[in-house]
C-alpha cells in the first residue's frame, strides 16, 4: 500500500461514480500525469476491524495478482491512503459489466461461449494458484472497449493453502452460491467457483440467476434444498444446456474443472471467434441507451405539458 507525499486528488481526479459495493464505491477517474483513464475503489477505513481486515486482504490478493492481465484479471495499479479512506487504483474497462450491458437484453449463446472462454481461462489461473474467487457473476465481469474480458471484485477472494484445500466462510452473493457455502458446518474449495460460473451462464442466458424473484435470504434456504436449475430445451441449444448441467452438480467433486470447461461443446462450437465479437454487445447496449434516454426526455417533457 502506497501512502504518497502527494494527496490523492492530486494524482488523481475522480470523474463519475460507475458502481457500488458492499465495501465501497468505484469511480471512473483520470491519472493526472499520465491522462490514462483508471477505475478507482473508494474504501472507508473509518469501520468495524473486520471490514478493515477484510480490506487488507483484498491489497494483499490484488497485489499477488498484479501481473495477471494476461489470465484476464483485472490489474491492479496499487492503493493510496487518502485520510480514512483507501483508493485501490485498477485498470478502467470502458465497456462496462457483462450486467449492465445485459440491460439492452440477454446475450445470444456465442458471445456467453465467448465470454465463458475468457473467464475459464482466468479461473484455471486463479484456482492453480489456489485462489477462490467466490463472487463469479456477471456484474463483476468486465469488457474493455476492444472485448477484452476481466474477471474483477476480489473482495471476498480467499486464498488456500496446500495443507488446509478447503474454506468454511459463508461468502458472495446469495443466488450465485454453491449449496456447500450455504450449508452450515460444511467446508468447500475451487469447485464453490465452478457452480458460480453456471450460474453466471444461466444468468447471461435468461437474463437472471435461478431465484432471482424470492428474497435473497430465502434463496440461501431455497438452494442447498433444490435440485440444480436448467435451461429450458426448447430455447437453448444442447451445448449450453450440457455445459451448465457440468457446472451445476449437487457434489461438488462432479462439476468439472475450468481446465475440463473449455474442452466442452459448448466452448469448441465458438472457439473460432475472436473476443473482439464482444464489441458487438456494447455497441447494442450503447443504441439502447441511446433510444432509453430519448424515452426518458420524451416521457419528461410531456409530463411537463400535462402539468400546464
Amino acid at each position: 500500500m502506497s501512502n504518497t507525499s502527494a494527496s490523492a486528488s492530486q494524482l488523481y481526479t475522480r470523474l463519475k461514480c460507475i458502481g457500488k459495493g458492499a465495501y465501497g464505491s468505484v469511480y471512473k477517474s483520470i491519472n493526472n500525469e499520465t491522462k490514462q483513464l483508471v477505475a478507482i475503489k473508494v474504501l472507508n477505513l473509518d469501520t468495524e476491524e473486520d471490514d478493515v481486515a477484510d480490506i487488507q486482504k483484498e491489497i494483499a490478493m490484488l497485489s499477488q495478482l498484479t501481473h495477471a492481465k494476461s489470465q484476464n484479471i483485472t490489474p491492479y495499479h496499487g492503493s493510496i491512503l487518502n485520510k480514512t479512506k483507501l483508493w485501490i487504483i485498477m485498470d478502467y474497462a470502458a465497456g462496462g459489466s457483462i450486467r449492465s450491458l445485459m440491460k439492452a437484453g440477454n446475450l445470444e449463446e456465442k458471445y456467453i461461449s465467448v465470454v465463458v472462454r475468457e473467464i475459464l481461462q482466468a479461473l484455471s489461473y486463479l484456482h492453480k494458484n489456489l485462489i477462490i474467487h467466490r463472487d463469479i457473476k456477471a456484474a463483476n465481469i468486465l469488457l474493455t472497449s476492444e472485448g477484452d474480458v476481466q474477471l474483477c471484485d476480489f473482495g471476498v477472494a480467499g486464498q488456500t493453502t496446500i495443507s488446509h484445500l478447503k474454506r468454511q466462510t459463508f461468502v458472495g452473493t446469495p443466488y450465485w452460491m454453491a449449496p456447500e457455502v450455504i450449508r452450515e458446518g460444511a467446508s468447500y474449495d475451487y469447485k464453490a467457483d465452478i457452480w458460480s460460473l453456471g450460474i453466471t451462464v444461466y444468468e447471461m442466458a435468461t437474463g437472471n440467476p435461478p431465484f432471482s424473484h424470492v428474497d435473497p435470504m430465502r434463496a440461501v434456504i431455497m438452494i442447498p434444498k433444490s435440485k440444480p436449475s436448467k435451461l429450458d430445451p426448447a430455447l437453448y441449444s444442447p451445448a449450453i444446456r450440457e455445459f451448465v448441467d457440468l457446472c451445476l452438480c449437487e457434489e461438488p467433486q462432479e462439476r468439472w474443472s475450468a481446465d475440463d470447461l473449455i474442452k466442452t461443446k459448448f466452448i469448441k462450437n465458438y472457439a473460432k471467434i475472436p473476443k473482439s465479437v464482444l464489441r458487438d454487445v456494447i455497441a447494442r447496449y450503447e443504441a439502447w441507451k441511446l433510444t432509453n434516454d430519448a424515452s426518458k426526455r420524451i416521457s419528461i417533457a410531456s409530463d411537463d405539458i400535462s402539468d400546464m
